[in-house]
């Protein structure tokens, strides 16, 4: 069994450049605020609110640098907050996913898809992904012992690329279940 770091990956949004550019002005870019795990990965200064059919859900951050396909990452609780449908998927996977307005400062845009609940996964290069005995899209199951509620996630995708840093992302949901906080490790169960 190995073990790997366990962070919570909280509601966010990546945008296109022309998405950029709608929500915040011709020519606006994004502030890098802060590194991610993930190597090229930043936290945003920018906000967003997204707007569902049911509720809103303001000050949601946006993760850089720009993608090609925009794309809204919520907990299943943030989907039923909004009203929204959000299957769970690997990230990039937005065809057919659920469809929410993001509201910016100078403007908004009307997403058809590309609204999902990010599928539970692990991040390794090819050195770590062979260090813990597992392959690119094999799926895993994790343990995550807490004090008061220790549990095994299963259904967990690894991901392999030369340009990850290995770490396991779940939602806030998924962290609160687990009482996965502060600096966290579980231990993958093939």
């Amino acid at each position: 069994m190995s073990k790997v770091l366990v962070e919570t990956s909280a509601r966010h949004v990546h945008l296109t450049e022309e998405h950029i550019e709608k929500l915040f002005g011709a020519g606006a870019a994004l502030t890098h605020k802060k590194d991610l795990s993930q190597p090229g990965q930043f936290a945003c200064q920018e906000r967003v609110t997204l707007v569902g059919p049911k509720k809103s859900i303001e000050n949601v951050i946006i993760l850089g640098p720009a993608r090609p396909a925009t794309q809204v990452e919520v907990s299943l609780t943030d989907a039923r907050t909004l009203g929204v449908a959000a299957p769970v998927r690997e990230s990039g996977d937005i065809a057919g996913s659920g469809a929410c307005k993001i509201v910016g400062p100078c403007g908004e845009v009307e997403i058809s898809e590309g609204v999902i609940a990010a599928k539970r996964h692990i991040h390794f290069t090819p050195e770590e992904a062979a260090e813990a005995g597992v392959e690119d899209k094999q799926i895993v199951s994790v343990k995550i012992d807490s004090a008061d509620r220790s549990t095994v996630f299963g259904d967990v995708v690894v991901r392999v690329s030369p340009k990850f840093a290995a770490a396991m992302h779940i939602d806030t949901d998924e962290a609160n279940a687990a009482c996965a906080f502060g600096e966290c490790y579980g231990e993958i169960i093939k």
